[in-house]
């Protein structure tokens, strides 16, 4: 039977995939793309375009789609034994995109190309193949060449090696709690722990520290010991505070050589530090440029952080009598004084979320402002949970995705998009390829034959993660290289989600998207009142923790030693932003897996631009909305054809002007979240 890896005819048939193909699937493709890469090199064969790309990029696209979904498989269906087959390639697949990235002869073939014969996509795409060449080293030489290739494979090997303590921490907690210990905590999760407890042959309620358990218990139980007991666990993991034999998957070693082998590559392309070089391909320009940004914003937010703090200790002194709270306590104190401030709670609006209404709503609203059909499809899945859609416009198919939405042991948590095929017009054949997404979420399961509940903050991620695959999936370029997600500006490519999380606070869009799980009524409009009032709830804090991250990211990759430990620095940074300082135990930094495995690097900063960009840019359809309250459909086309179907063509700023009319103001962001002074 053909190796399903192989087969590229259509979709990959993800069931019929077992660990023992990934090695002679991938050799057989790094065989077919080391003959390319020999054939276009050759002295004779032309510098063209469309010549190299009928037969180099074909084979790297291939060999990238391949390994790519091997990947993907780890992430969401990891075994022992897919994950060493996963680790024997990863070295020499490494290896080959490292050579290919400095090949001096391919480098000038790529300089030879005359760009007044390339099409606007294509001149963009030659643009970055050049600046990637160069920061792949491909203008060293000799020693330092070679000392660049094995950094590189080293980085692979240890990012790796950071994900799979991650998760490997995270599933191996467990903790079997009693129901007197679980007081307050909602029906449903008990349902689903209680669940979890007896699949494993036990009374009680199994806990683990995915965030679909973890998160009600830390906001809604009474016990105090329960919360301290899950906070310590979660917070501690992969690192050298982990408690037991948990402690083996400590990630300590791991990130202090991520971080000197990230400053040696900067050394060895000429930059100062690891932040110049995440800079390059990036909308800033240097890390000064970040840093003002951040501590602009953190100026602005913290007289509002404050105020929250002090709200905050207030009611847990004077309702919970509670003088001194600690980590642990604050989600529950912040939780009480919403229900109490607002009159409600997460779990009273979860009811009216079940996720398959939820996910009805989401396309219900891409479907009239971006003019397209989405439908169910069939392709073999990983799991027997995932689903297979296809979007059409004007009855001609313009992508398809994969949505796997619960937690389960064995998928990484979180939630992201990612890539498993791109749109091109291939130049080997002339058809024009189709893009494929894969949208996975970490949702908890339904119990009891009701269908899965989500909170808010569930359906914002859904909405964000899809707002990712809309620019992946909607993009009308050709050139694989910057279509859709590819090629976009990092600190861009987070616009297209976070506008669509605006669209989970419209009640035109809620009540079309919401129906109580017991009797099918909508969000009451009272609630939704209720939830508008709240929305802005400690936003203050919320703005510096992610500043807080985000700075801490910056100055790792640029002041930082990195053989030193990290504590000095966190510390530094958060007296610098925080109100709120965590335990001398935490050790977040060593599941903060967005920089250390995740392609955020010097980049978490991203999340706090682009919410700069994706509020004004959501402002033009407050301003443009009907008398209805209906968004306007004219302000939709244009946000898909300036936005999601440019996708990596031109530079983002081009296109966030081309929508707005003008660059990106930071009044609209400090109004959405309640910060105007």
């Amino acid at each position: 039977m053909t190796n399903p890896l192989l087969d590229f005819s259509g979709v990959l048939a993800f069931g019929r995939v077992t660990p023992a193909d990934v090695a002679p699937a991938i050799d057989e493709l790094l065989r077919q793309a080391e003959a390319a890469l020999t054939e276009v090199t050759a002295e004779g064969f032309p510098a063209e375009w469309n010549a190299i790309a009928r037969v180099l990029d074909v084979a790297t696209e291939r060999l990238g789609r391949a390994f790519g979904a091997v990947g993907h498989l780890t992430s969401v269906a990891d075994t022992p034994e897919l994950r060493a087959a996963y680790n024997a390639v990863l070295p020499v697949v490494t290896a080959f995109w490292t050579r290919l990235g400095a090949d001096e002869r391919l480098y000038a073939k790529y300089k030879a190309i005359d760009p007044a014969t390339l099409n606007a996509a294509q001149r963009q795409a030659l643009t970055n193949a050049l600046r990637g060449f160069r920061l792949s080293g491909a203008e060293l030489q000799g020693s330092a060449r070679e000392r660049f290739a094995q950094v590189q494979e080293r980085l692979a090997e240890l990012q790796q090696k950071y994900s799979e303590n991650v998760l490997d921490a995270t599933d191996a907690f467990s903790y079997l709690a009693t129901a007197d210990e679980l007081a307050g905590v909602p029906a449903d999760v008990l349902q689903a722990t209680r669940a979890a407890a007896q699949a494993e042959g036990h009374a009680g309620h199994q806990l683990t520290l995915h965030l679909p358990c973890y998160l009600p218990v830390m906001q809604f139980a009474h016990s105090s010991a329960l919360r301290e007991k899950l906070y310590r666990a979660y917070v501690t993991r992969a690192s050298d505070q982990a408690q037991g034999d948990a402690n083996r998957f400590d990630n300590t070693e791991v990130m202090k050589e991520i971080l000197a082998l990230r400053q040696e590559e900067a050394k060895l392309l000429g930059y100062a530090n690891f932040g110049e070089v995440s800079l390059v391909p990036k909308m800033a320009d240097t890390p000064a440029q970040v840093l003002h940004f951040l501590r602009d914003l953190a100026r602005r937010a913290r007289p509002f952080a404050e105020h929250d703090l002090a709200d905050l200790r207030s009611y847990a002194r004077d309702a919970l009598h509670l003088a001194d709270p600690q980590a642990w306590d604050w989600p529950y104190v912040s939780e009480k004084l919403k229900e109490a401030r607002y009159a409600f709670n997460e779990q009273e609006v979860k009811q009216y979320f079940p996720a398959p209404k939820v996910l009805a709503g989401l396309f219900k609203i891409v479907e009239t402002l971006f003019e397209v059909e989405i439908s169910r499809d069939e392709a073999p899945v990983w799991h027997p949970a995932v689903e297979f859609y296809r979007i059409e416009r004007a009855g001609r198919l313009v992508g398809q995705f994969y949505l796997d939405k619960p937690a389960r042991k064995g998928k990484r948590g979180g939630a992201w998009m990612d890539d498993a095929r791109s749109r091109w017009l291939r130049p080997d054949s002339g058809q024009l390829q189709t893009p494929i997404a894969y949208l996975v979420c970490n949702f908890a399961e339904g119990v009891d034959g009701k269908p899965p509940l989500l909170t808010h903050d569930d359906a914002t991620t859904l909405f964000h993660e899809f707002g990712h695959g809309l620019q992946h999936m909607l993009t009308q370029v050709d050139e694989h290289g910057v279509s859709g997600i590819s090629g976009v500006e990092w600190d861009a490519v987070e616009l297209p989600s976070q506008f669509m999380e605006n669209f989970c606070w419209e009640w035109e869009v809620l009540r079309h998207m919401t129906a109580h799980v017991d009797t099918g009524e909508p969000l009451p409009r009272a609630l939704f009142d209720k939830m508008i009032a709240a929305k802005n709830f400690q936003a203050g804090m919320q703005t510096l923790r992610q500043i807080e991250f985000s700075l801490f990211d910056m100055l790792l990759h640029t002041e930082h030693d990195p053989g030193a430990d990290i504590a000095p620095l966190l510390a530094r940074v958060r007296a610098e932003v925080a109100v709120l300082t965590p335990p001398p135990f935490n050790r977040f930094a060593h599941s903060f897996s967005h920089i250390f495995s995740g392609g955020y690097a010097a980049g978490y900063y991203s999340y706090k631009w682009a919410e700069v960009l994706s509020a004004d840019a959501y402002a033009v359809f407050e301003e443009t909305r009907g008398s209805d309250g209906e968004p306007s459909l004219e302000s939709g086309r244009r946000y898909r054809e300036a936005i999601l179907e440019t996708g990596g063509s031109r530079p983002a700023m081009e296109s966030f002007k081309a929508f707005r009319g003008r660059e990106p103001q930071l009044d609209a962001l400090l109004r959405h979240q309640g910060m105007m002074q």
